[in-house]
């Protein structure tokens, strides 16, 4: 049982900017999530600090990170210059988990990475640059088209969760799983729109993605070991949640 939780924000250092992060780390944290965030969102958004909740309530550590500096936010409000910016997301990404890895309170715990929207792209992309440190990987609502060729490089297991009534994105996600050569799964949450804001859909993404780094993040800082045999719990596939389930 988790008994206490250290929270505080941070600078993550990246290579041309200073981000804001809130990392929270509960007591025998078993791993760390990192959030990145979707396209006119930052770390505060509503819906990614309700999963981090669930995960913190599940024993993870989690950090949420603004990928985008004060003035980019502005820029990006008024051009939309750079929430399609997947490679600048990823890097920010990547140098955010080598923070992690320098930091003694999160060296030795494994690395998970959420992404959300234009997020999961990003965070995709940076889990192919680390194949060694990120352990798994959870898009909601994602756009992991977005990863292009890196899809493909991703050595960690993928859940992709999207509502079942997002039905452009869904097609989306289901094109971009052909190309995952890592162990994958898509979850649709029947009913769901994009946000979630359906009564229950975003408890449902939590548990989902709290059962996910449960079963492919070790306890230490070892990345993924390769793919897992038939059968097992990453096993290429679909599920529908709740009403109508189906796996496969």
């Amino acid at each position: 049982m988790v008994s206490h939780t250290v929270s505080q924000t941070a600078k993550v250092p990246s290579a041309d900017a200073r981000l804001d992060g809130d990392l929270a780390l509960p007591a025998g944290a078993r791993g760390v999530v990192l959030f990145a965030h979707g396209s006119g969102s930052s770390r505060l958004s509503p819906r990614n600090r309700a999963v981090a909740a669930g995960l913190c309530r599940a024993g993870f550590g989690t950090l949420l990170l603004d990928l985008l500096t004060e003035e980019e936010e502005r820029e990006d409000a008024a051009t939309g210059r750079h929430r399609f910016d997947i490679a600048l997301l990823a890097r920010r990404l990547t140098d955010a988990v080598d923070w992690l890895e320098r930091r003694p309170d999160t060296a030795e715990l494994s690395v998970g990475l959420f992404g959300a929207s234009t997020g999961a792209g990003a965070a995709l992309a940076a889990a192919a640059e680390r194949p060694t440190r990120v352990s798994a990987v959870v898009s909601r609502g994602g756009r992991p088209d977005l990863a292009g060729d890196a899809l493909p490089l991703v050595r960690a297991p993928v859940l992709l969760v999207v509502g079942g009534s997002d039905t452009v994105v869904l097609d989306l996600n289901r094109e971009a799983a052909e190309e995952l050569s890592a162990p994958h799964r898509l979850h649709v949450v029947p009913g769901a729109t994009h946000l979630f804001p359906e009564p229950g859909a975003l408890e449902q993404v939590a548990e989902a993605a709290a059962d996910w780094f449960r079963d492919h993040m070790p306890e230490g800082p070892e990345g993924p070991e390769g793919p897992e045999g038939p059968g097992q719990p990453g096993e290429p596939g679909e599920r529908e949640g709740a009403d109508g389930r189906r796996t496969g």
